[in-house]
C-alpha cells in the first residue's frame, strides 16, 4: 500500500518544479505563468529507505523492490475556484482523488517570478486555498443535507448517523474551520470519508524557500511552521530549485552536491517521512534470496491484513507470521542468527505489525 499525495498551491509557487524534482522527470511543465499545469501529472516514485539496502545485503537478495508512492501535480488554484474561476472545477475534482494534500507555499522573494496576487504572504496563500476548499465543501453539504433530513425523519438509522456527521462538519465550515477538525469516533471514520469533503484531507505544508535557506528555513517558513503546529498539521522546508538540480545528477554525485549546499539528505526524504507520519503509515519488509521488498500499511494493521497486501490468499489462509524486528535482523546477521538468539517470534492473527518488522507469512492454500 502506498498513498496518493496531491501537490497543490497557488500558481507560481514552485509546484511543478518540485514535482519534476520528486519524480525526476520533466512531465510537468514548469513555467512562469498561471495554469501551466492543465491536467494533473502523476508520478510514481520509490520510497528511499536505507534499511532495505542493509536487509538485501544480509539476505543476499537478487533484487531490491522499494515501496512506492504517487505524487499528483494538480493545476494551480486562484481565488474563486469554488465558483469555477480559473481551473477551479478541475482542481477541486482532482483533489477528491488523493489521500493527502502537499500544500506548496511560496516562502521566497524573487522579482523575476510573479505572484498571482502580487505579494509574498504564505499565510494568506494558505488561507486562499483553505477557503476555496471549505466553500466547495459547504456548497456540497448544503445541497445534500435537505434530502438526508427527510430520510432521517423516518426509521433510517444510517441516514441519521450521516446527518449528524454532516451537521458537525457544517458547523465547523460555517465558522471558517476545515472539515478535518470534525471530532469523530473511530467507527464513524468510514462514513465521514464517504462524505468526500475536500477540507477533510490531511495537509502537509511544503515551504519552498530560496537555496540559502534550504536547511534551516527563513522568516516566511517559520510562520508556516507555527501555523502547522497550532493546527496539528505537518510542515517541511524544501528548496525546489535545489531539488531540481539534485534530480538530474547521477546518484554518485548527489551526496557531494548535498554536502556542498549543507544538506544531509534530499528534500524528498523529508517530504516522504512527513507524509508517512501524516497518514499514519508504517513499513514492513520481506527478505529472501529472490528479493528484498518493502511494503506499506497503516499503523494498527494486524498481521493477516498486512499479509493481504502481498496477496489476498495470504490473508484468507493466514496461519502465523514469523517476525524479526529490524535491529535484531541486522545485528544478528539475518534470520538464522535471529532464530538462534531467540529473536524470531511467532505471531498470530491479533499481532499488530510494527514499523521495520521483517516478516515471513505462513498460510494454508
Amino acid at each position: 500500500m502506498g498513498f496518493r499525495m496531491g501537490i497543490v498551491g497557488l500558481p507560481n509557487v514552485g509546484k511543478s518544479t518540485l514535482f519534476n524534482a520528486l519524480t525526476q522527470t520533466a512531465a510537468a511543465q514548469a513555467a512562469n505563468y498561471p495554469f501551466c499545469t492543465i491536467e494533473p501529472n502523476v508520478g510514481d516514485v520509490a520510497v528511499p529507505d536505507p534499511r532495505l539496502d542493509k536487509l538485501a545485503a544480509i539476505g543476499k537478495s537478487g533484487q531490491i523492490i522499494p515501496t512506492r508512492l504517487t505524487f499528483v501535480d494538480i493545476a494551480g488554484l486562484v481565488r474563486g475556484a469554488s465558483r469555477g474561476e480559473g481551473l477551479g472545477n478541475q482542481f477541486l475534482a482532482n483533489i477528491r482523488e488523493v489521500d493527502a494534500i502537499a500544500h506548496v507555499v511560496r516562502c521566497f522573494e524573487d522579482g523575476d517570478i510573479t505572484h498571482v496576487e502580487g505579494r509574498i504572504d504564505p499565510l494568506a496563500d494558505i488561507e486562499t486555498i483553505e477557503t476555496e476548499l471549505m466553500l466547495a465543501d459547504l456548497d456540497s453539504l448544503e445541497k445534500r443535507v435537505v434530502a438526508l433530513e427527510k430520510r432521517a425523519k423516518g426509521a433510517d438509522k444510517e441516514a441519521k448517523a450521516v446527518l449528524d456527521l454532516m451537521n458537525r462538519a457544517l458547523t465547523l465550515l460555517r465558522e471558517g474551520r476545515p472539515a478535518r477538525l470534525v471530532e469523530r469516533a473511530a467507527d464513524e471514520e468510514k462514513a465521514f470519508e464517504m462524505l468526500g469533503l475536500l477540507s477533510s484531507k490531511p495537509v502537509l505544508y511544503v515551504c519552498n524557500v530560496e537555496e540559502s535557506s534550504a536547511d534551516a528555513g527563513n522568516a516566511f517558513s517559520e510562520r508556516v511552521m507555527e501555523r502547522a503546529k497550532a493546527e496539528n498539521a505537518k510542515a517541511v522546508v524544501v528548496s525546489a530549485k535545489i531539488e531540481s538540480e539534485i534530480a538530474v545528477l547521477p546518484p554518485s554525485e548527489q551526496t557531494d552536491y548535498l554536502e556542498a549546499v549543507g544538506l544531509a539528505e534530499p528534500g524528498l526524504n523529508r517530504v516522504i517521512r512527513a507524509g508517512y507520519e501524516l497518514l499514519g503509515l508504517v513499513t514492513y519488509f520481506t527478505v529472501g534470496p529472490k528479493e528484498a521488498r518493502a511494503w506499506t500499511v497503516t499503523k494498527g494493521t494486524r498481521a493477516p491484513q498486512a499479509a493481504g497486501v502481498i496477496h489476498t490468499d495470504f490473508e484468507k489462509g493466514f496461519i502465523r507470521a514469523e517476525t524479526i524486528a529490524y535491529p535484531d535482523y541486522v545485528s544478528l546477521n539475518g534470520e538464522g542468527g535471529a532464530r538462534e538468539a531467540g529473536k524470531l517470534r511467532l505471531e498470530g492473527k491479533e499481532y499488530v505489525v510494527q514499523d521495520g518488522d521483517v516478516l515471513h507469512f505462513r498460510f494454508a492454500n
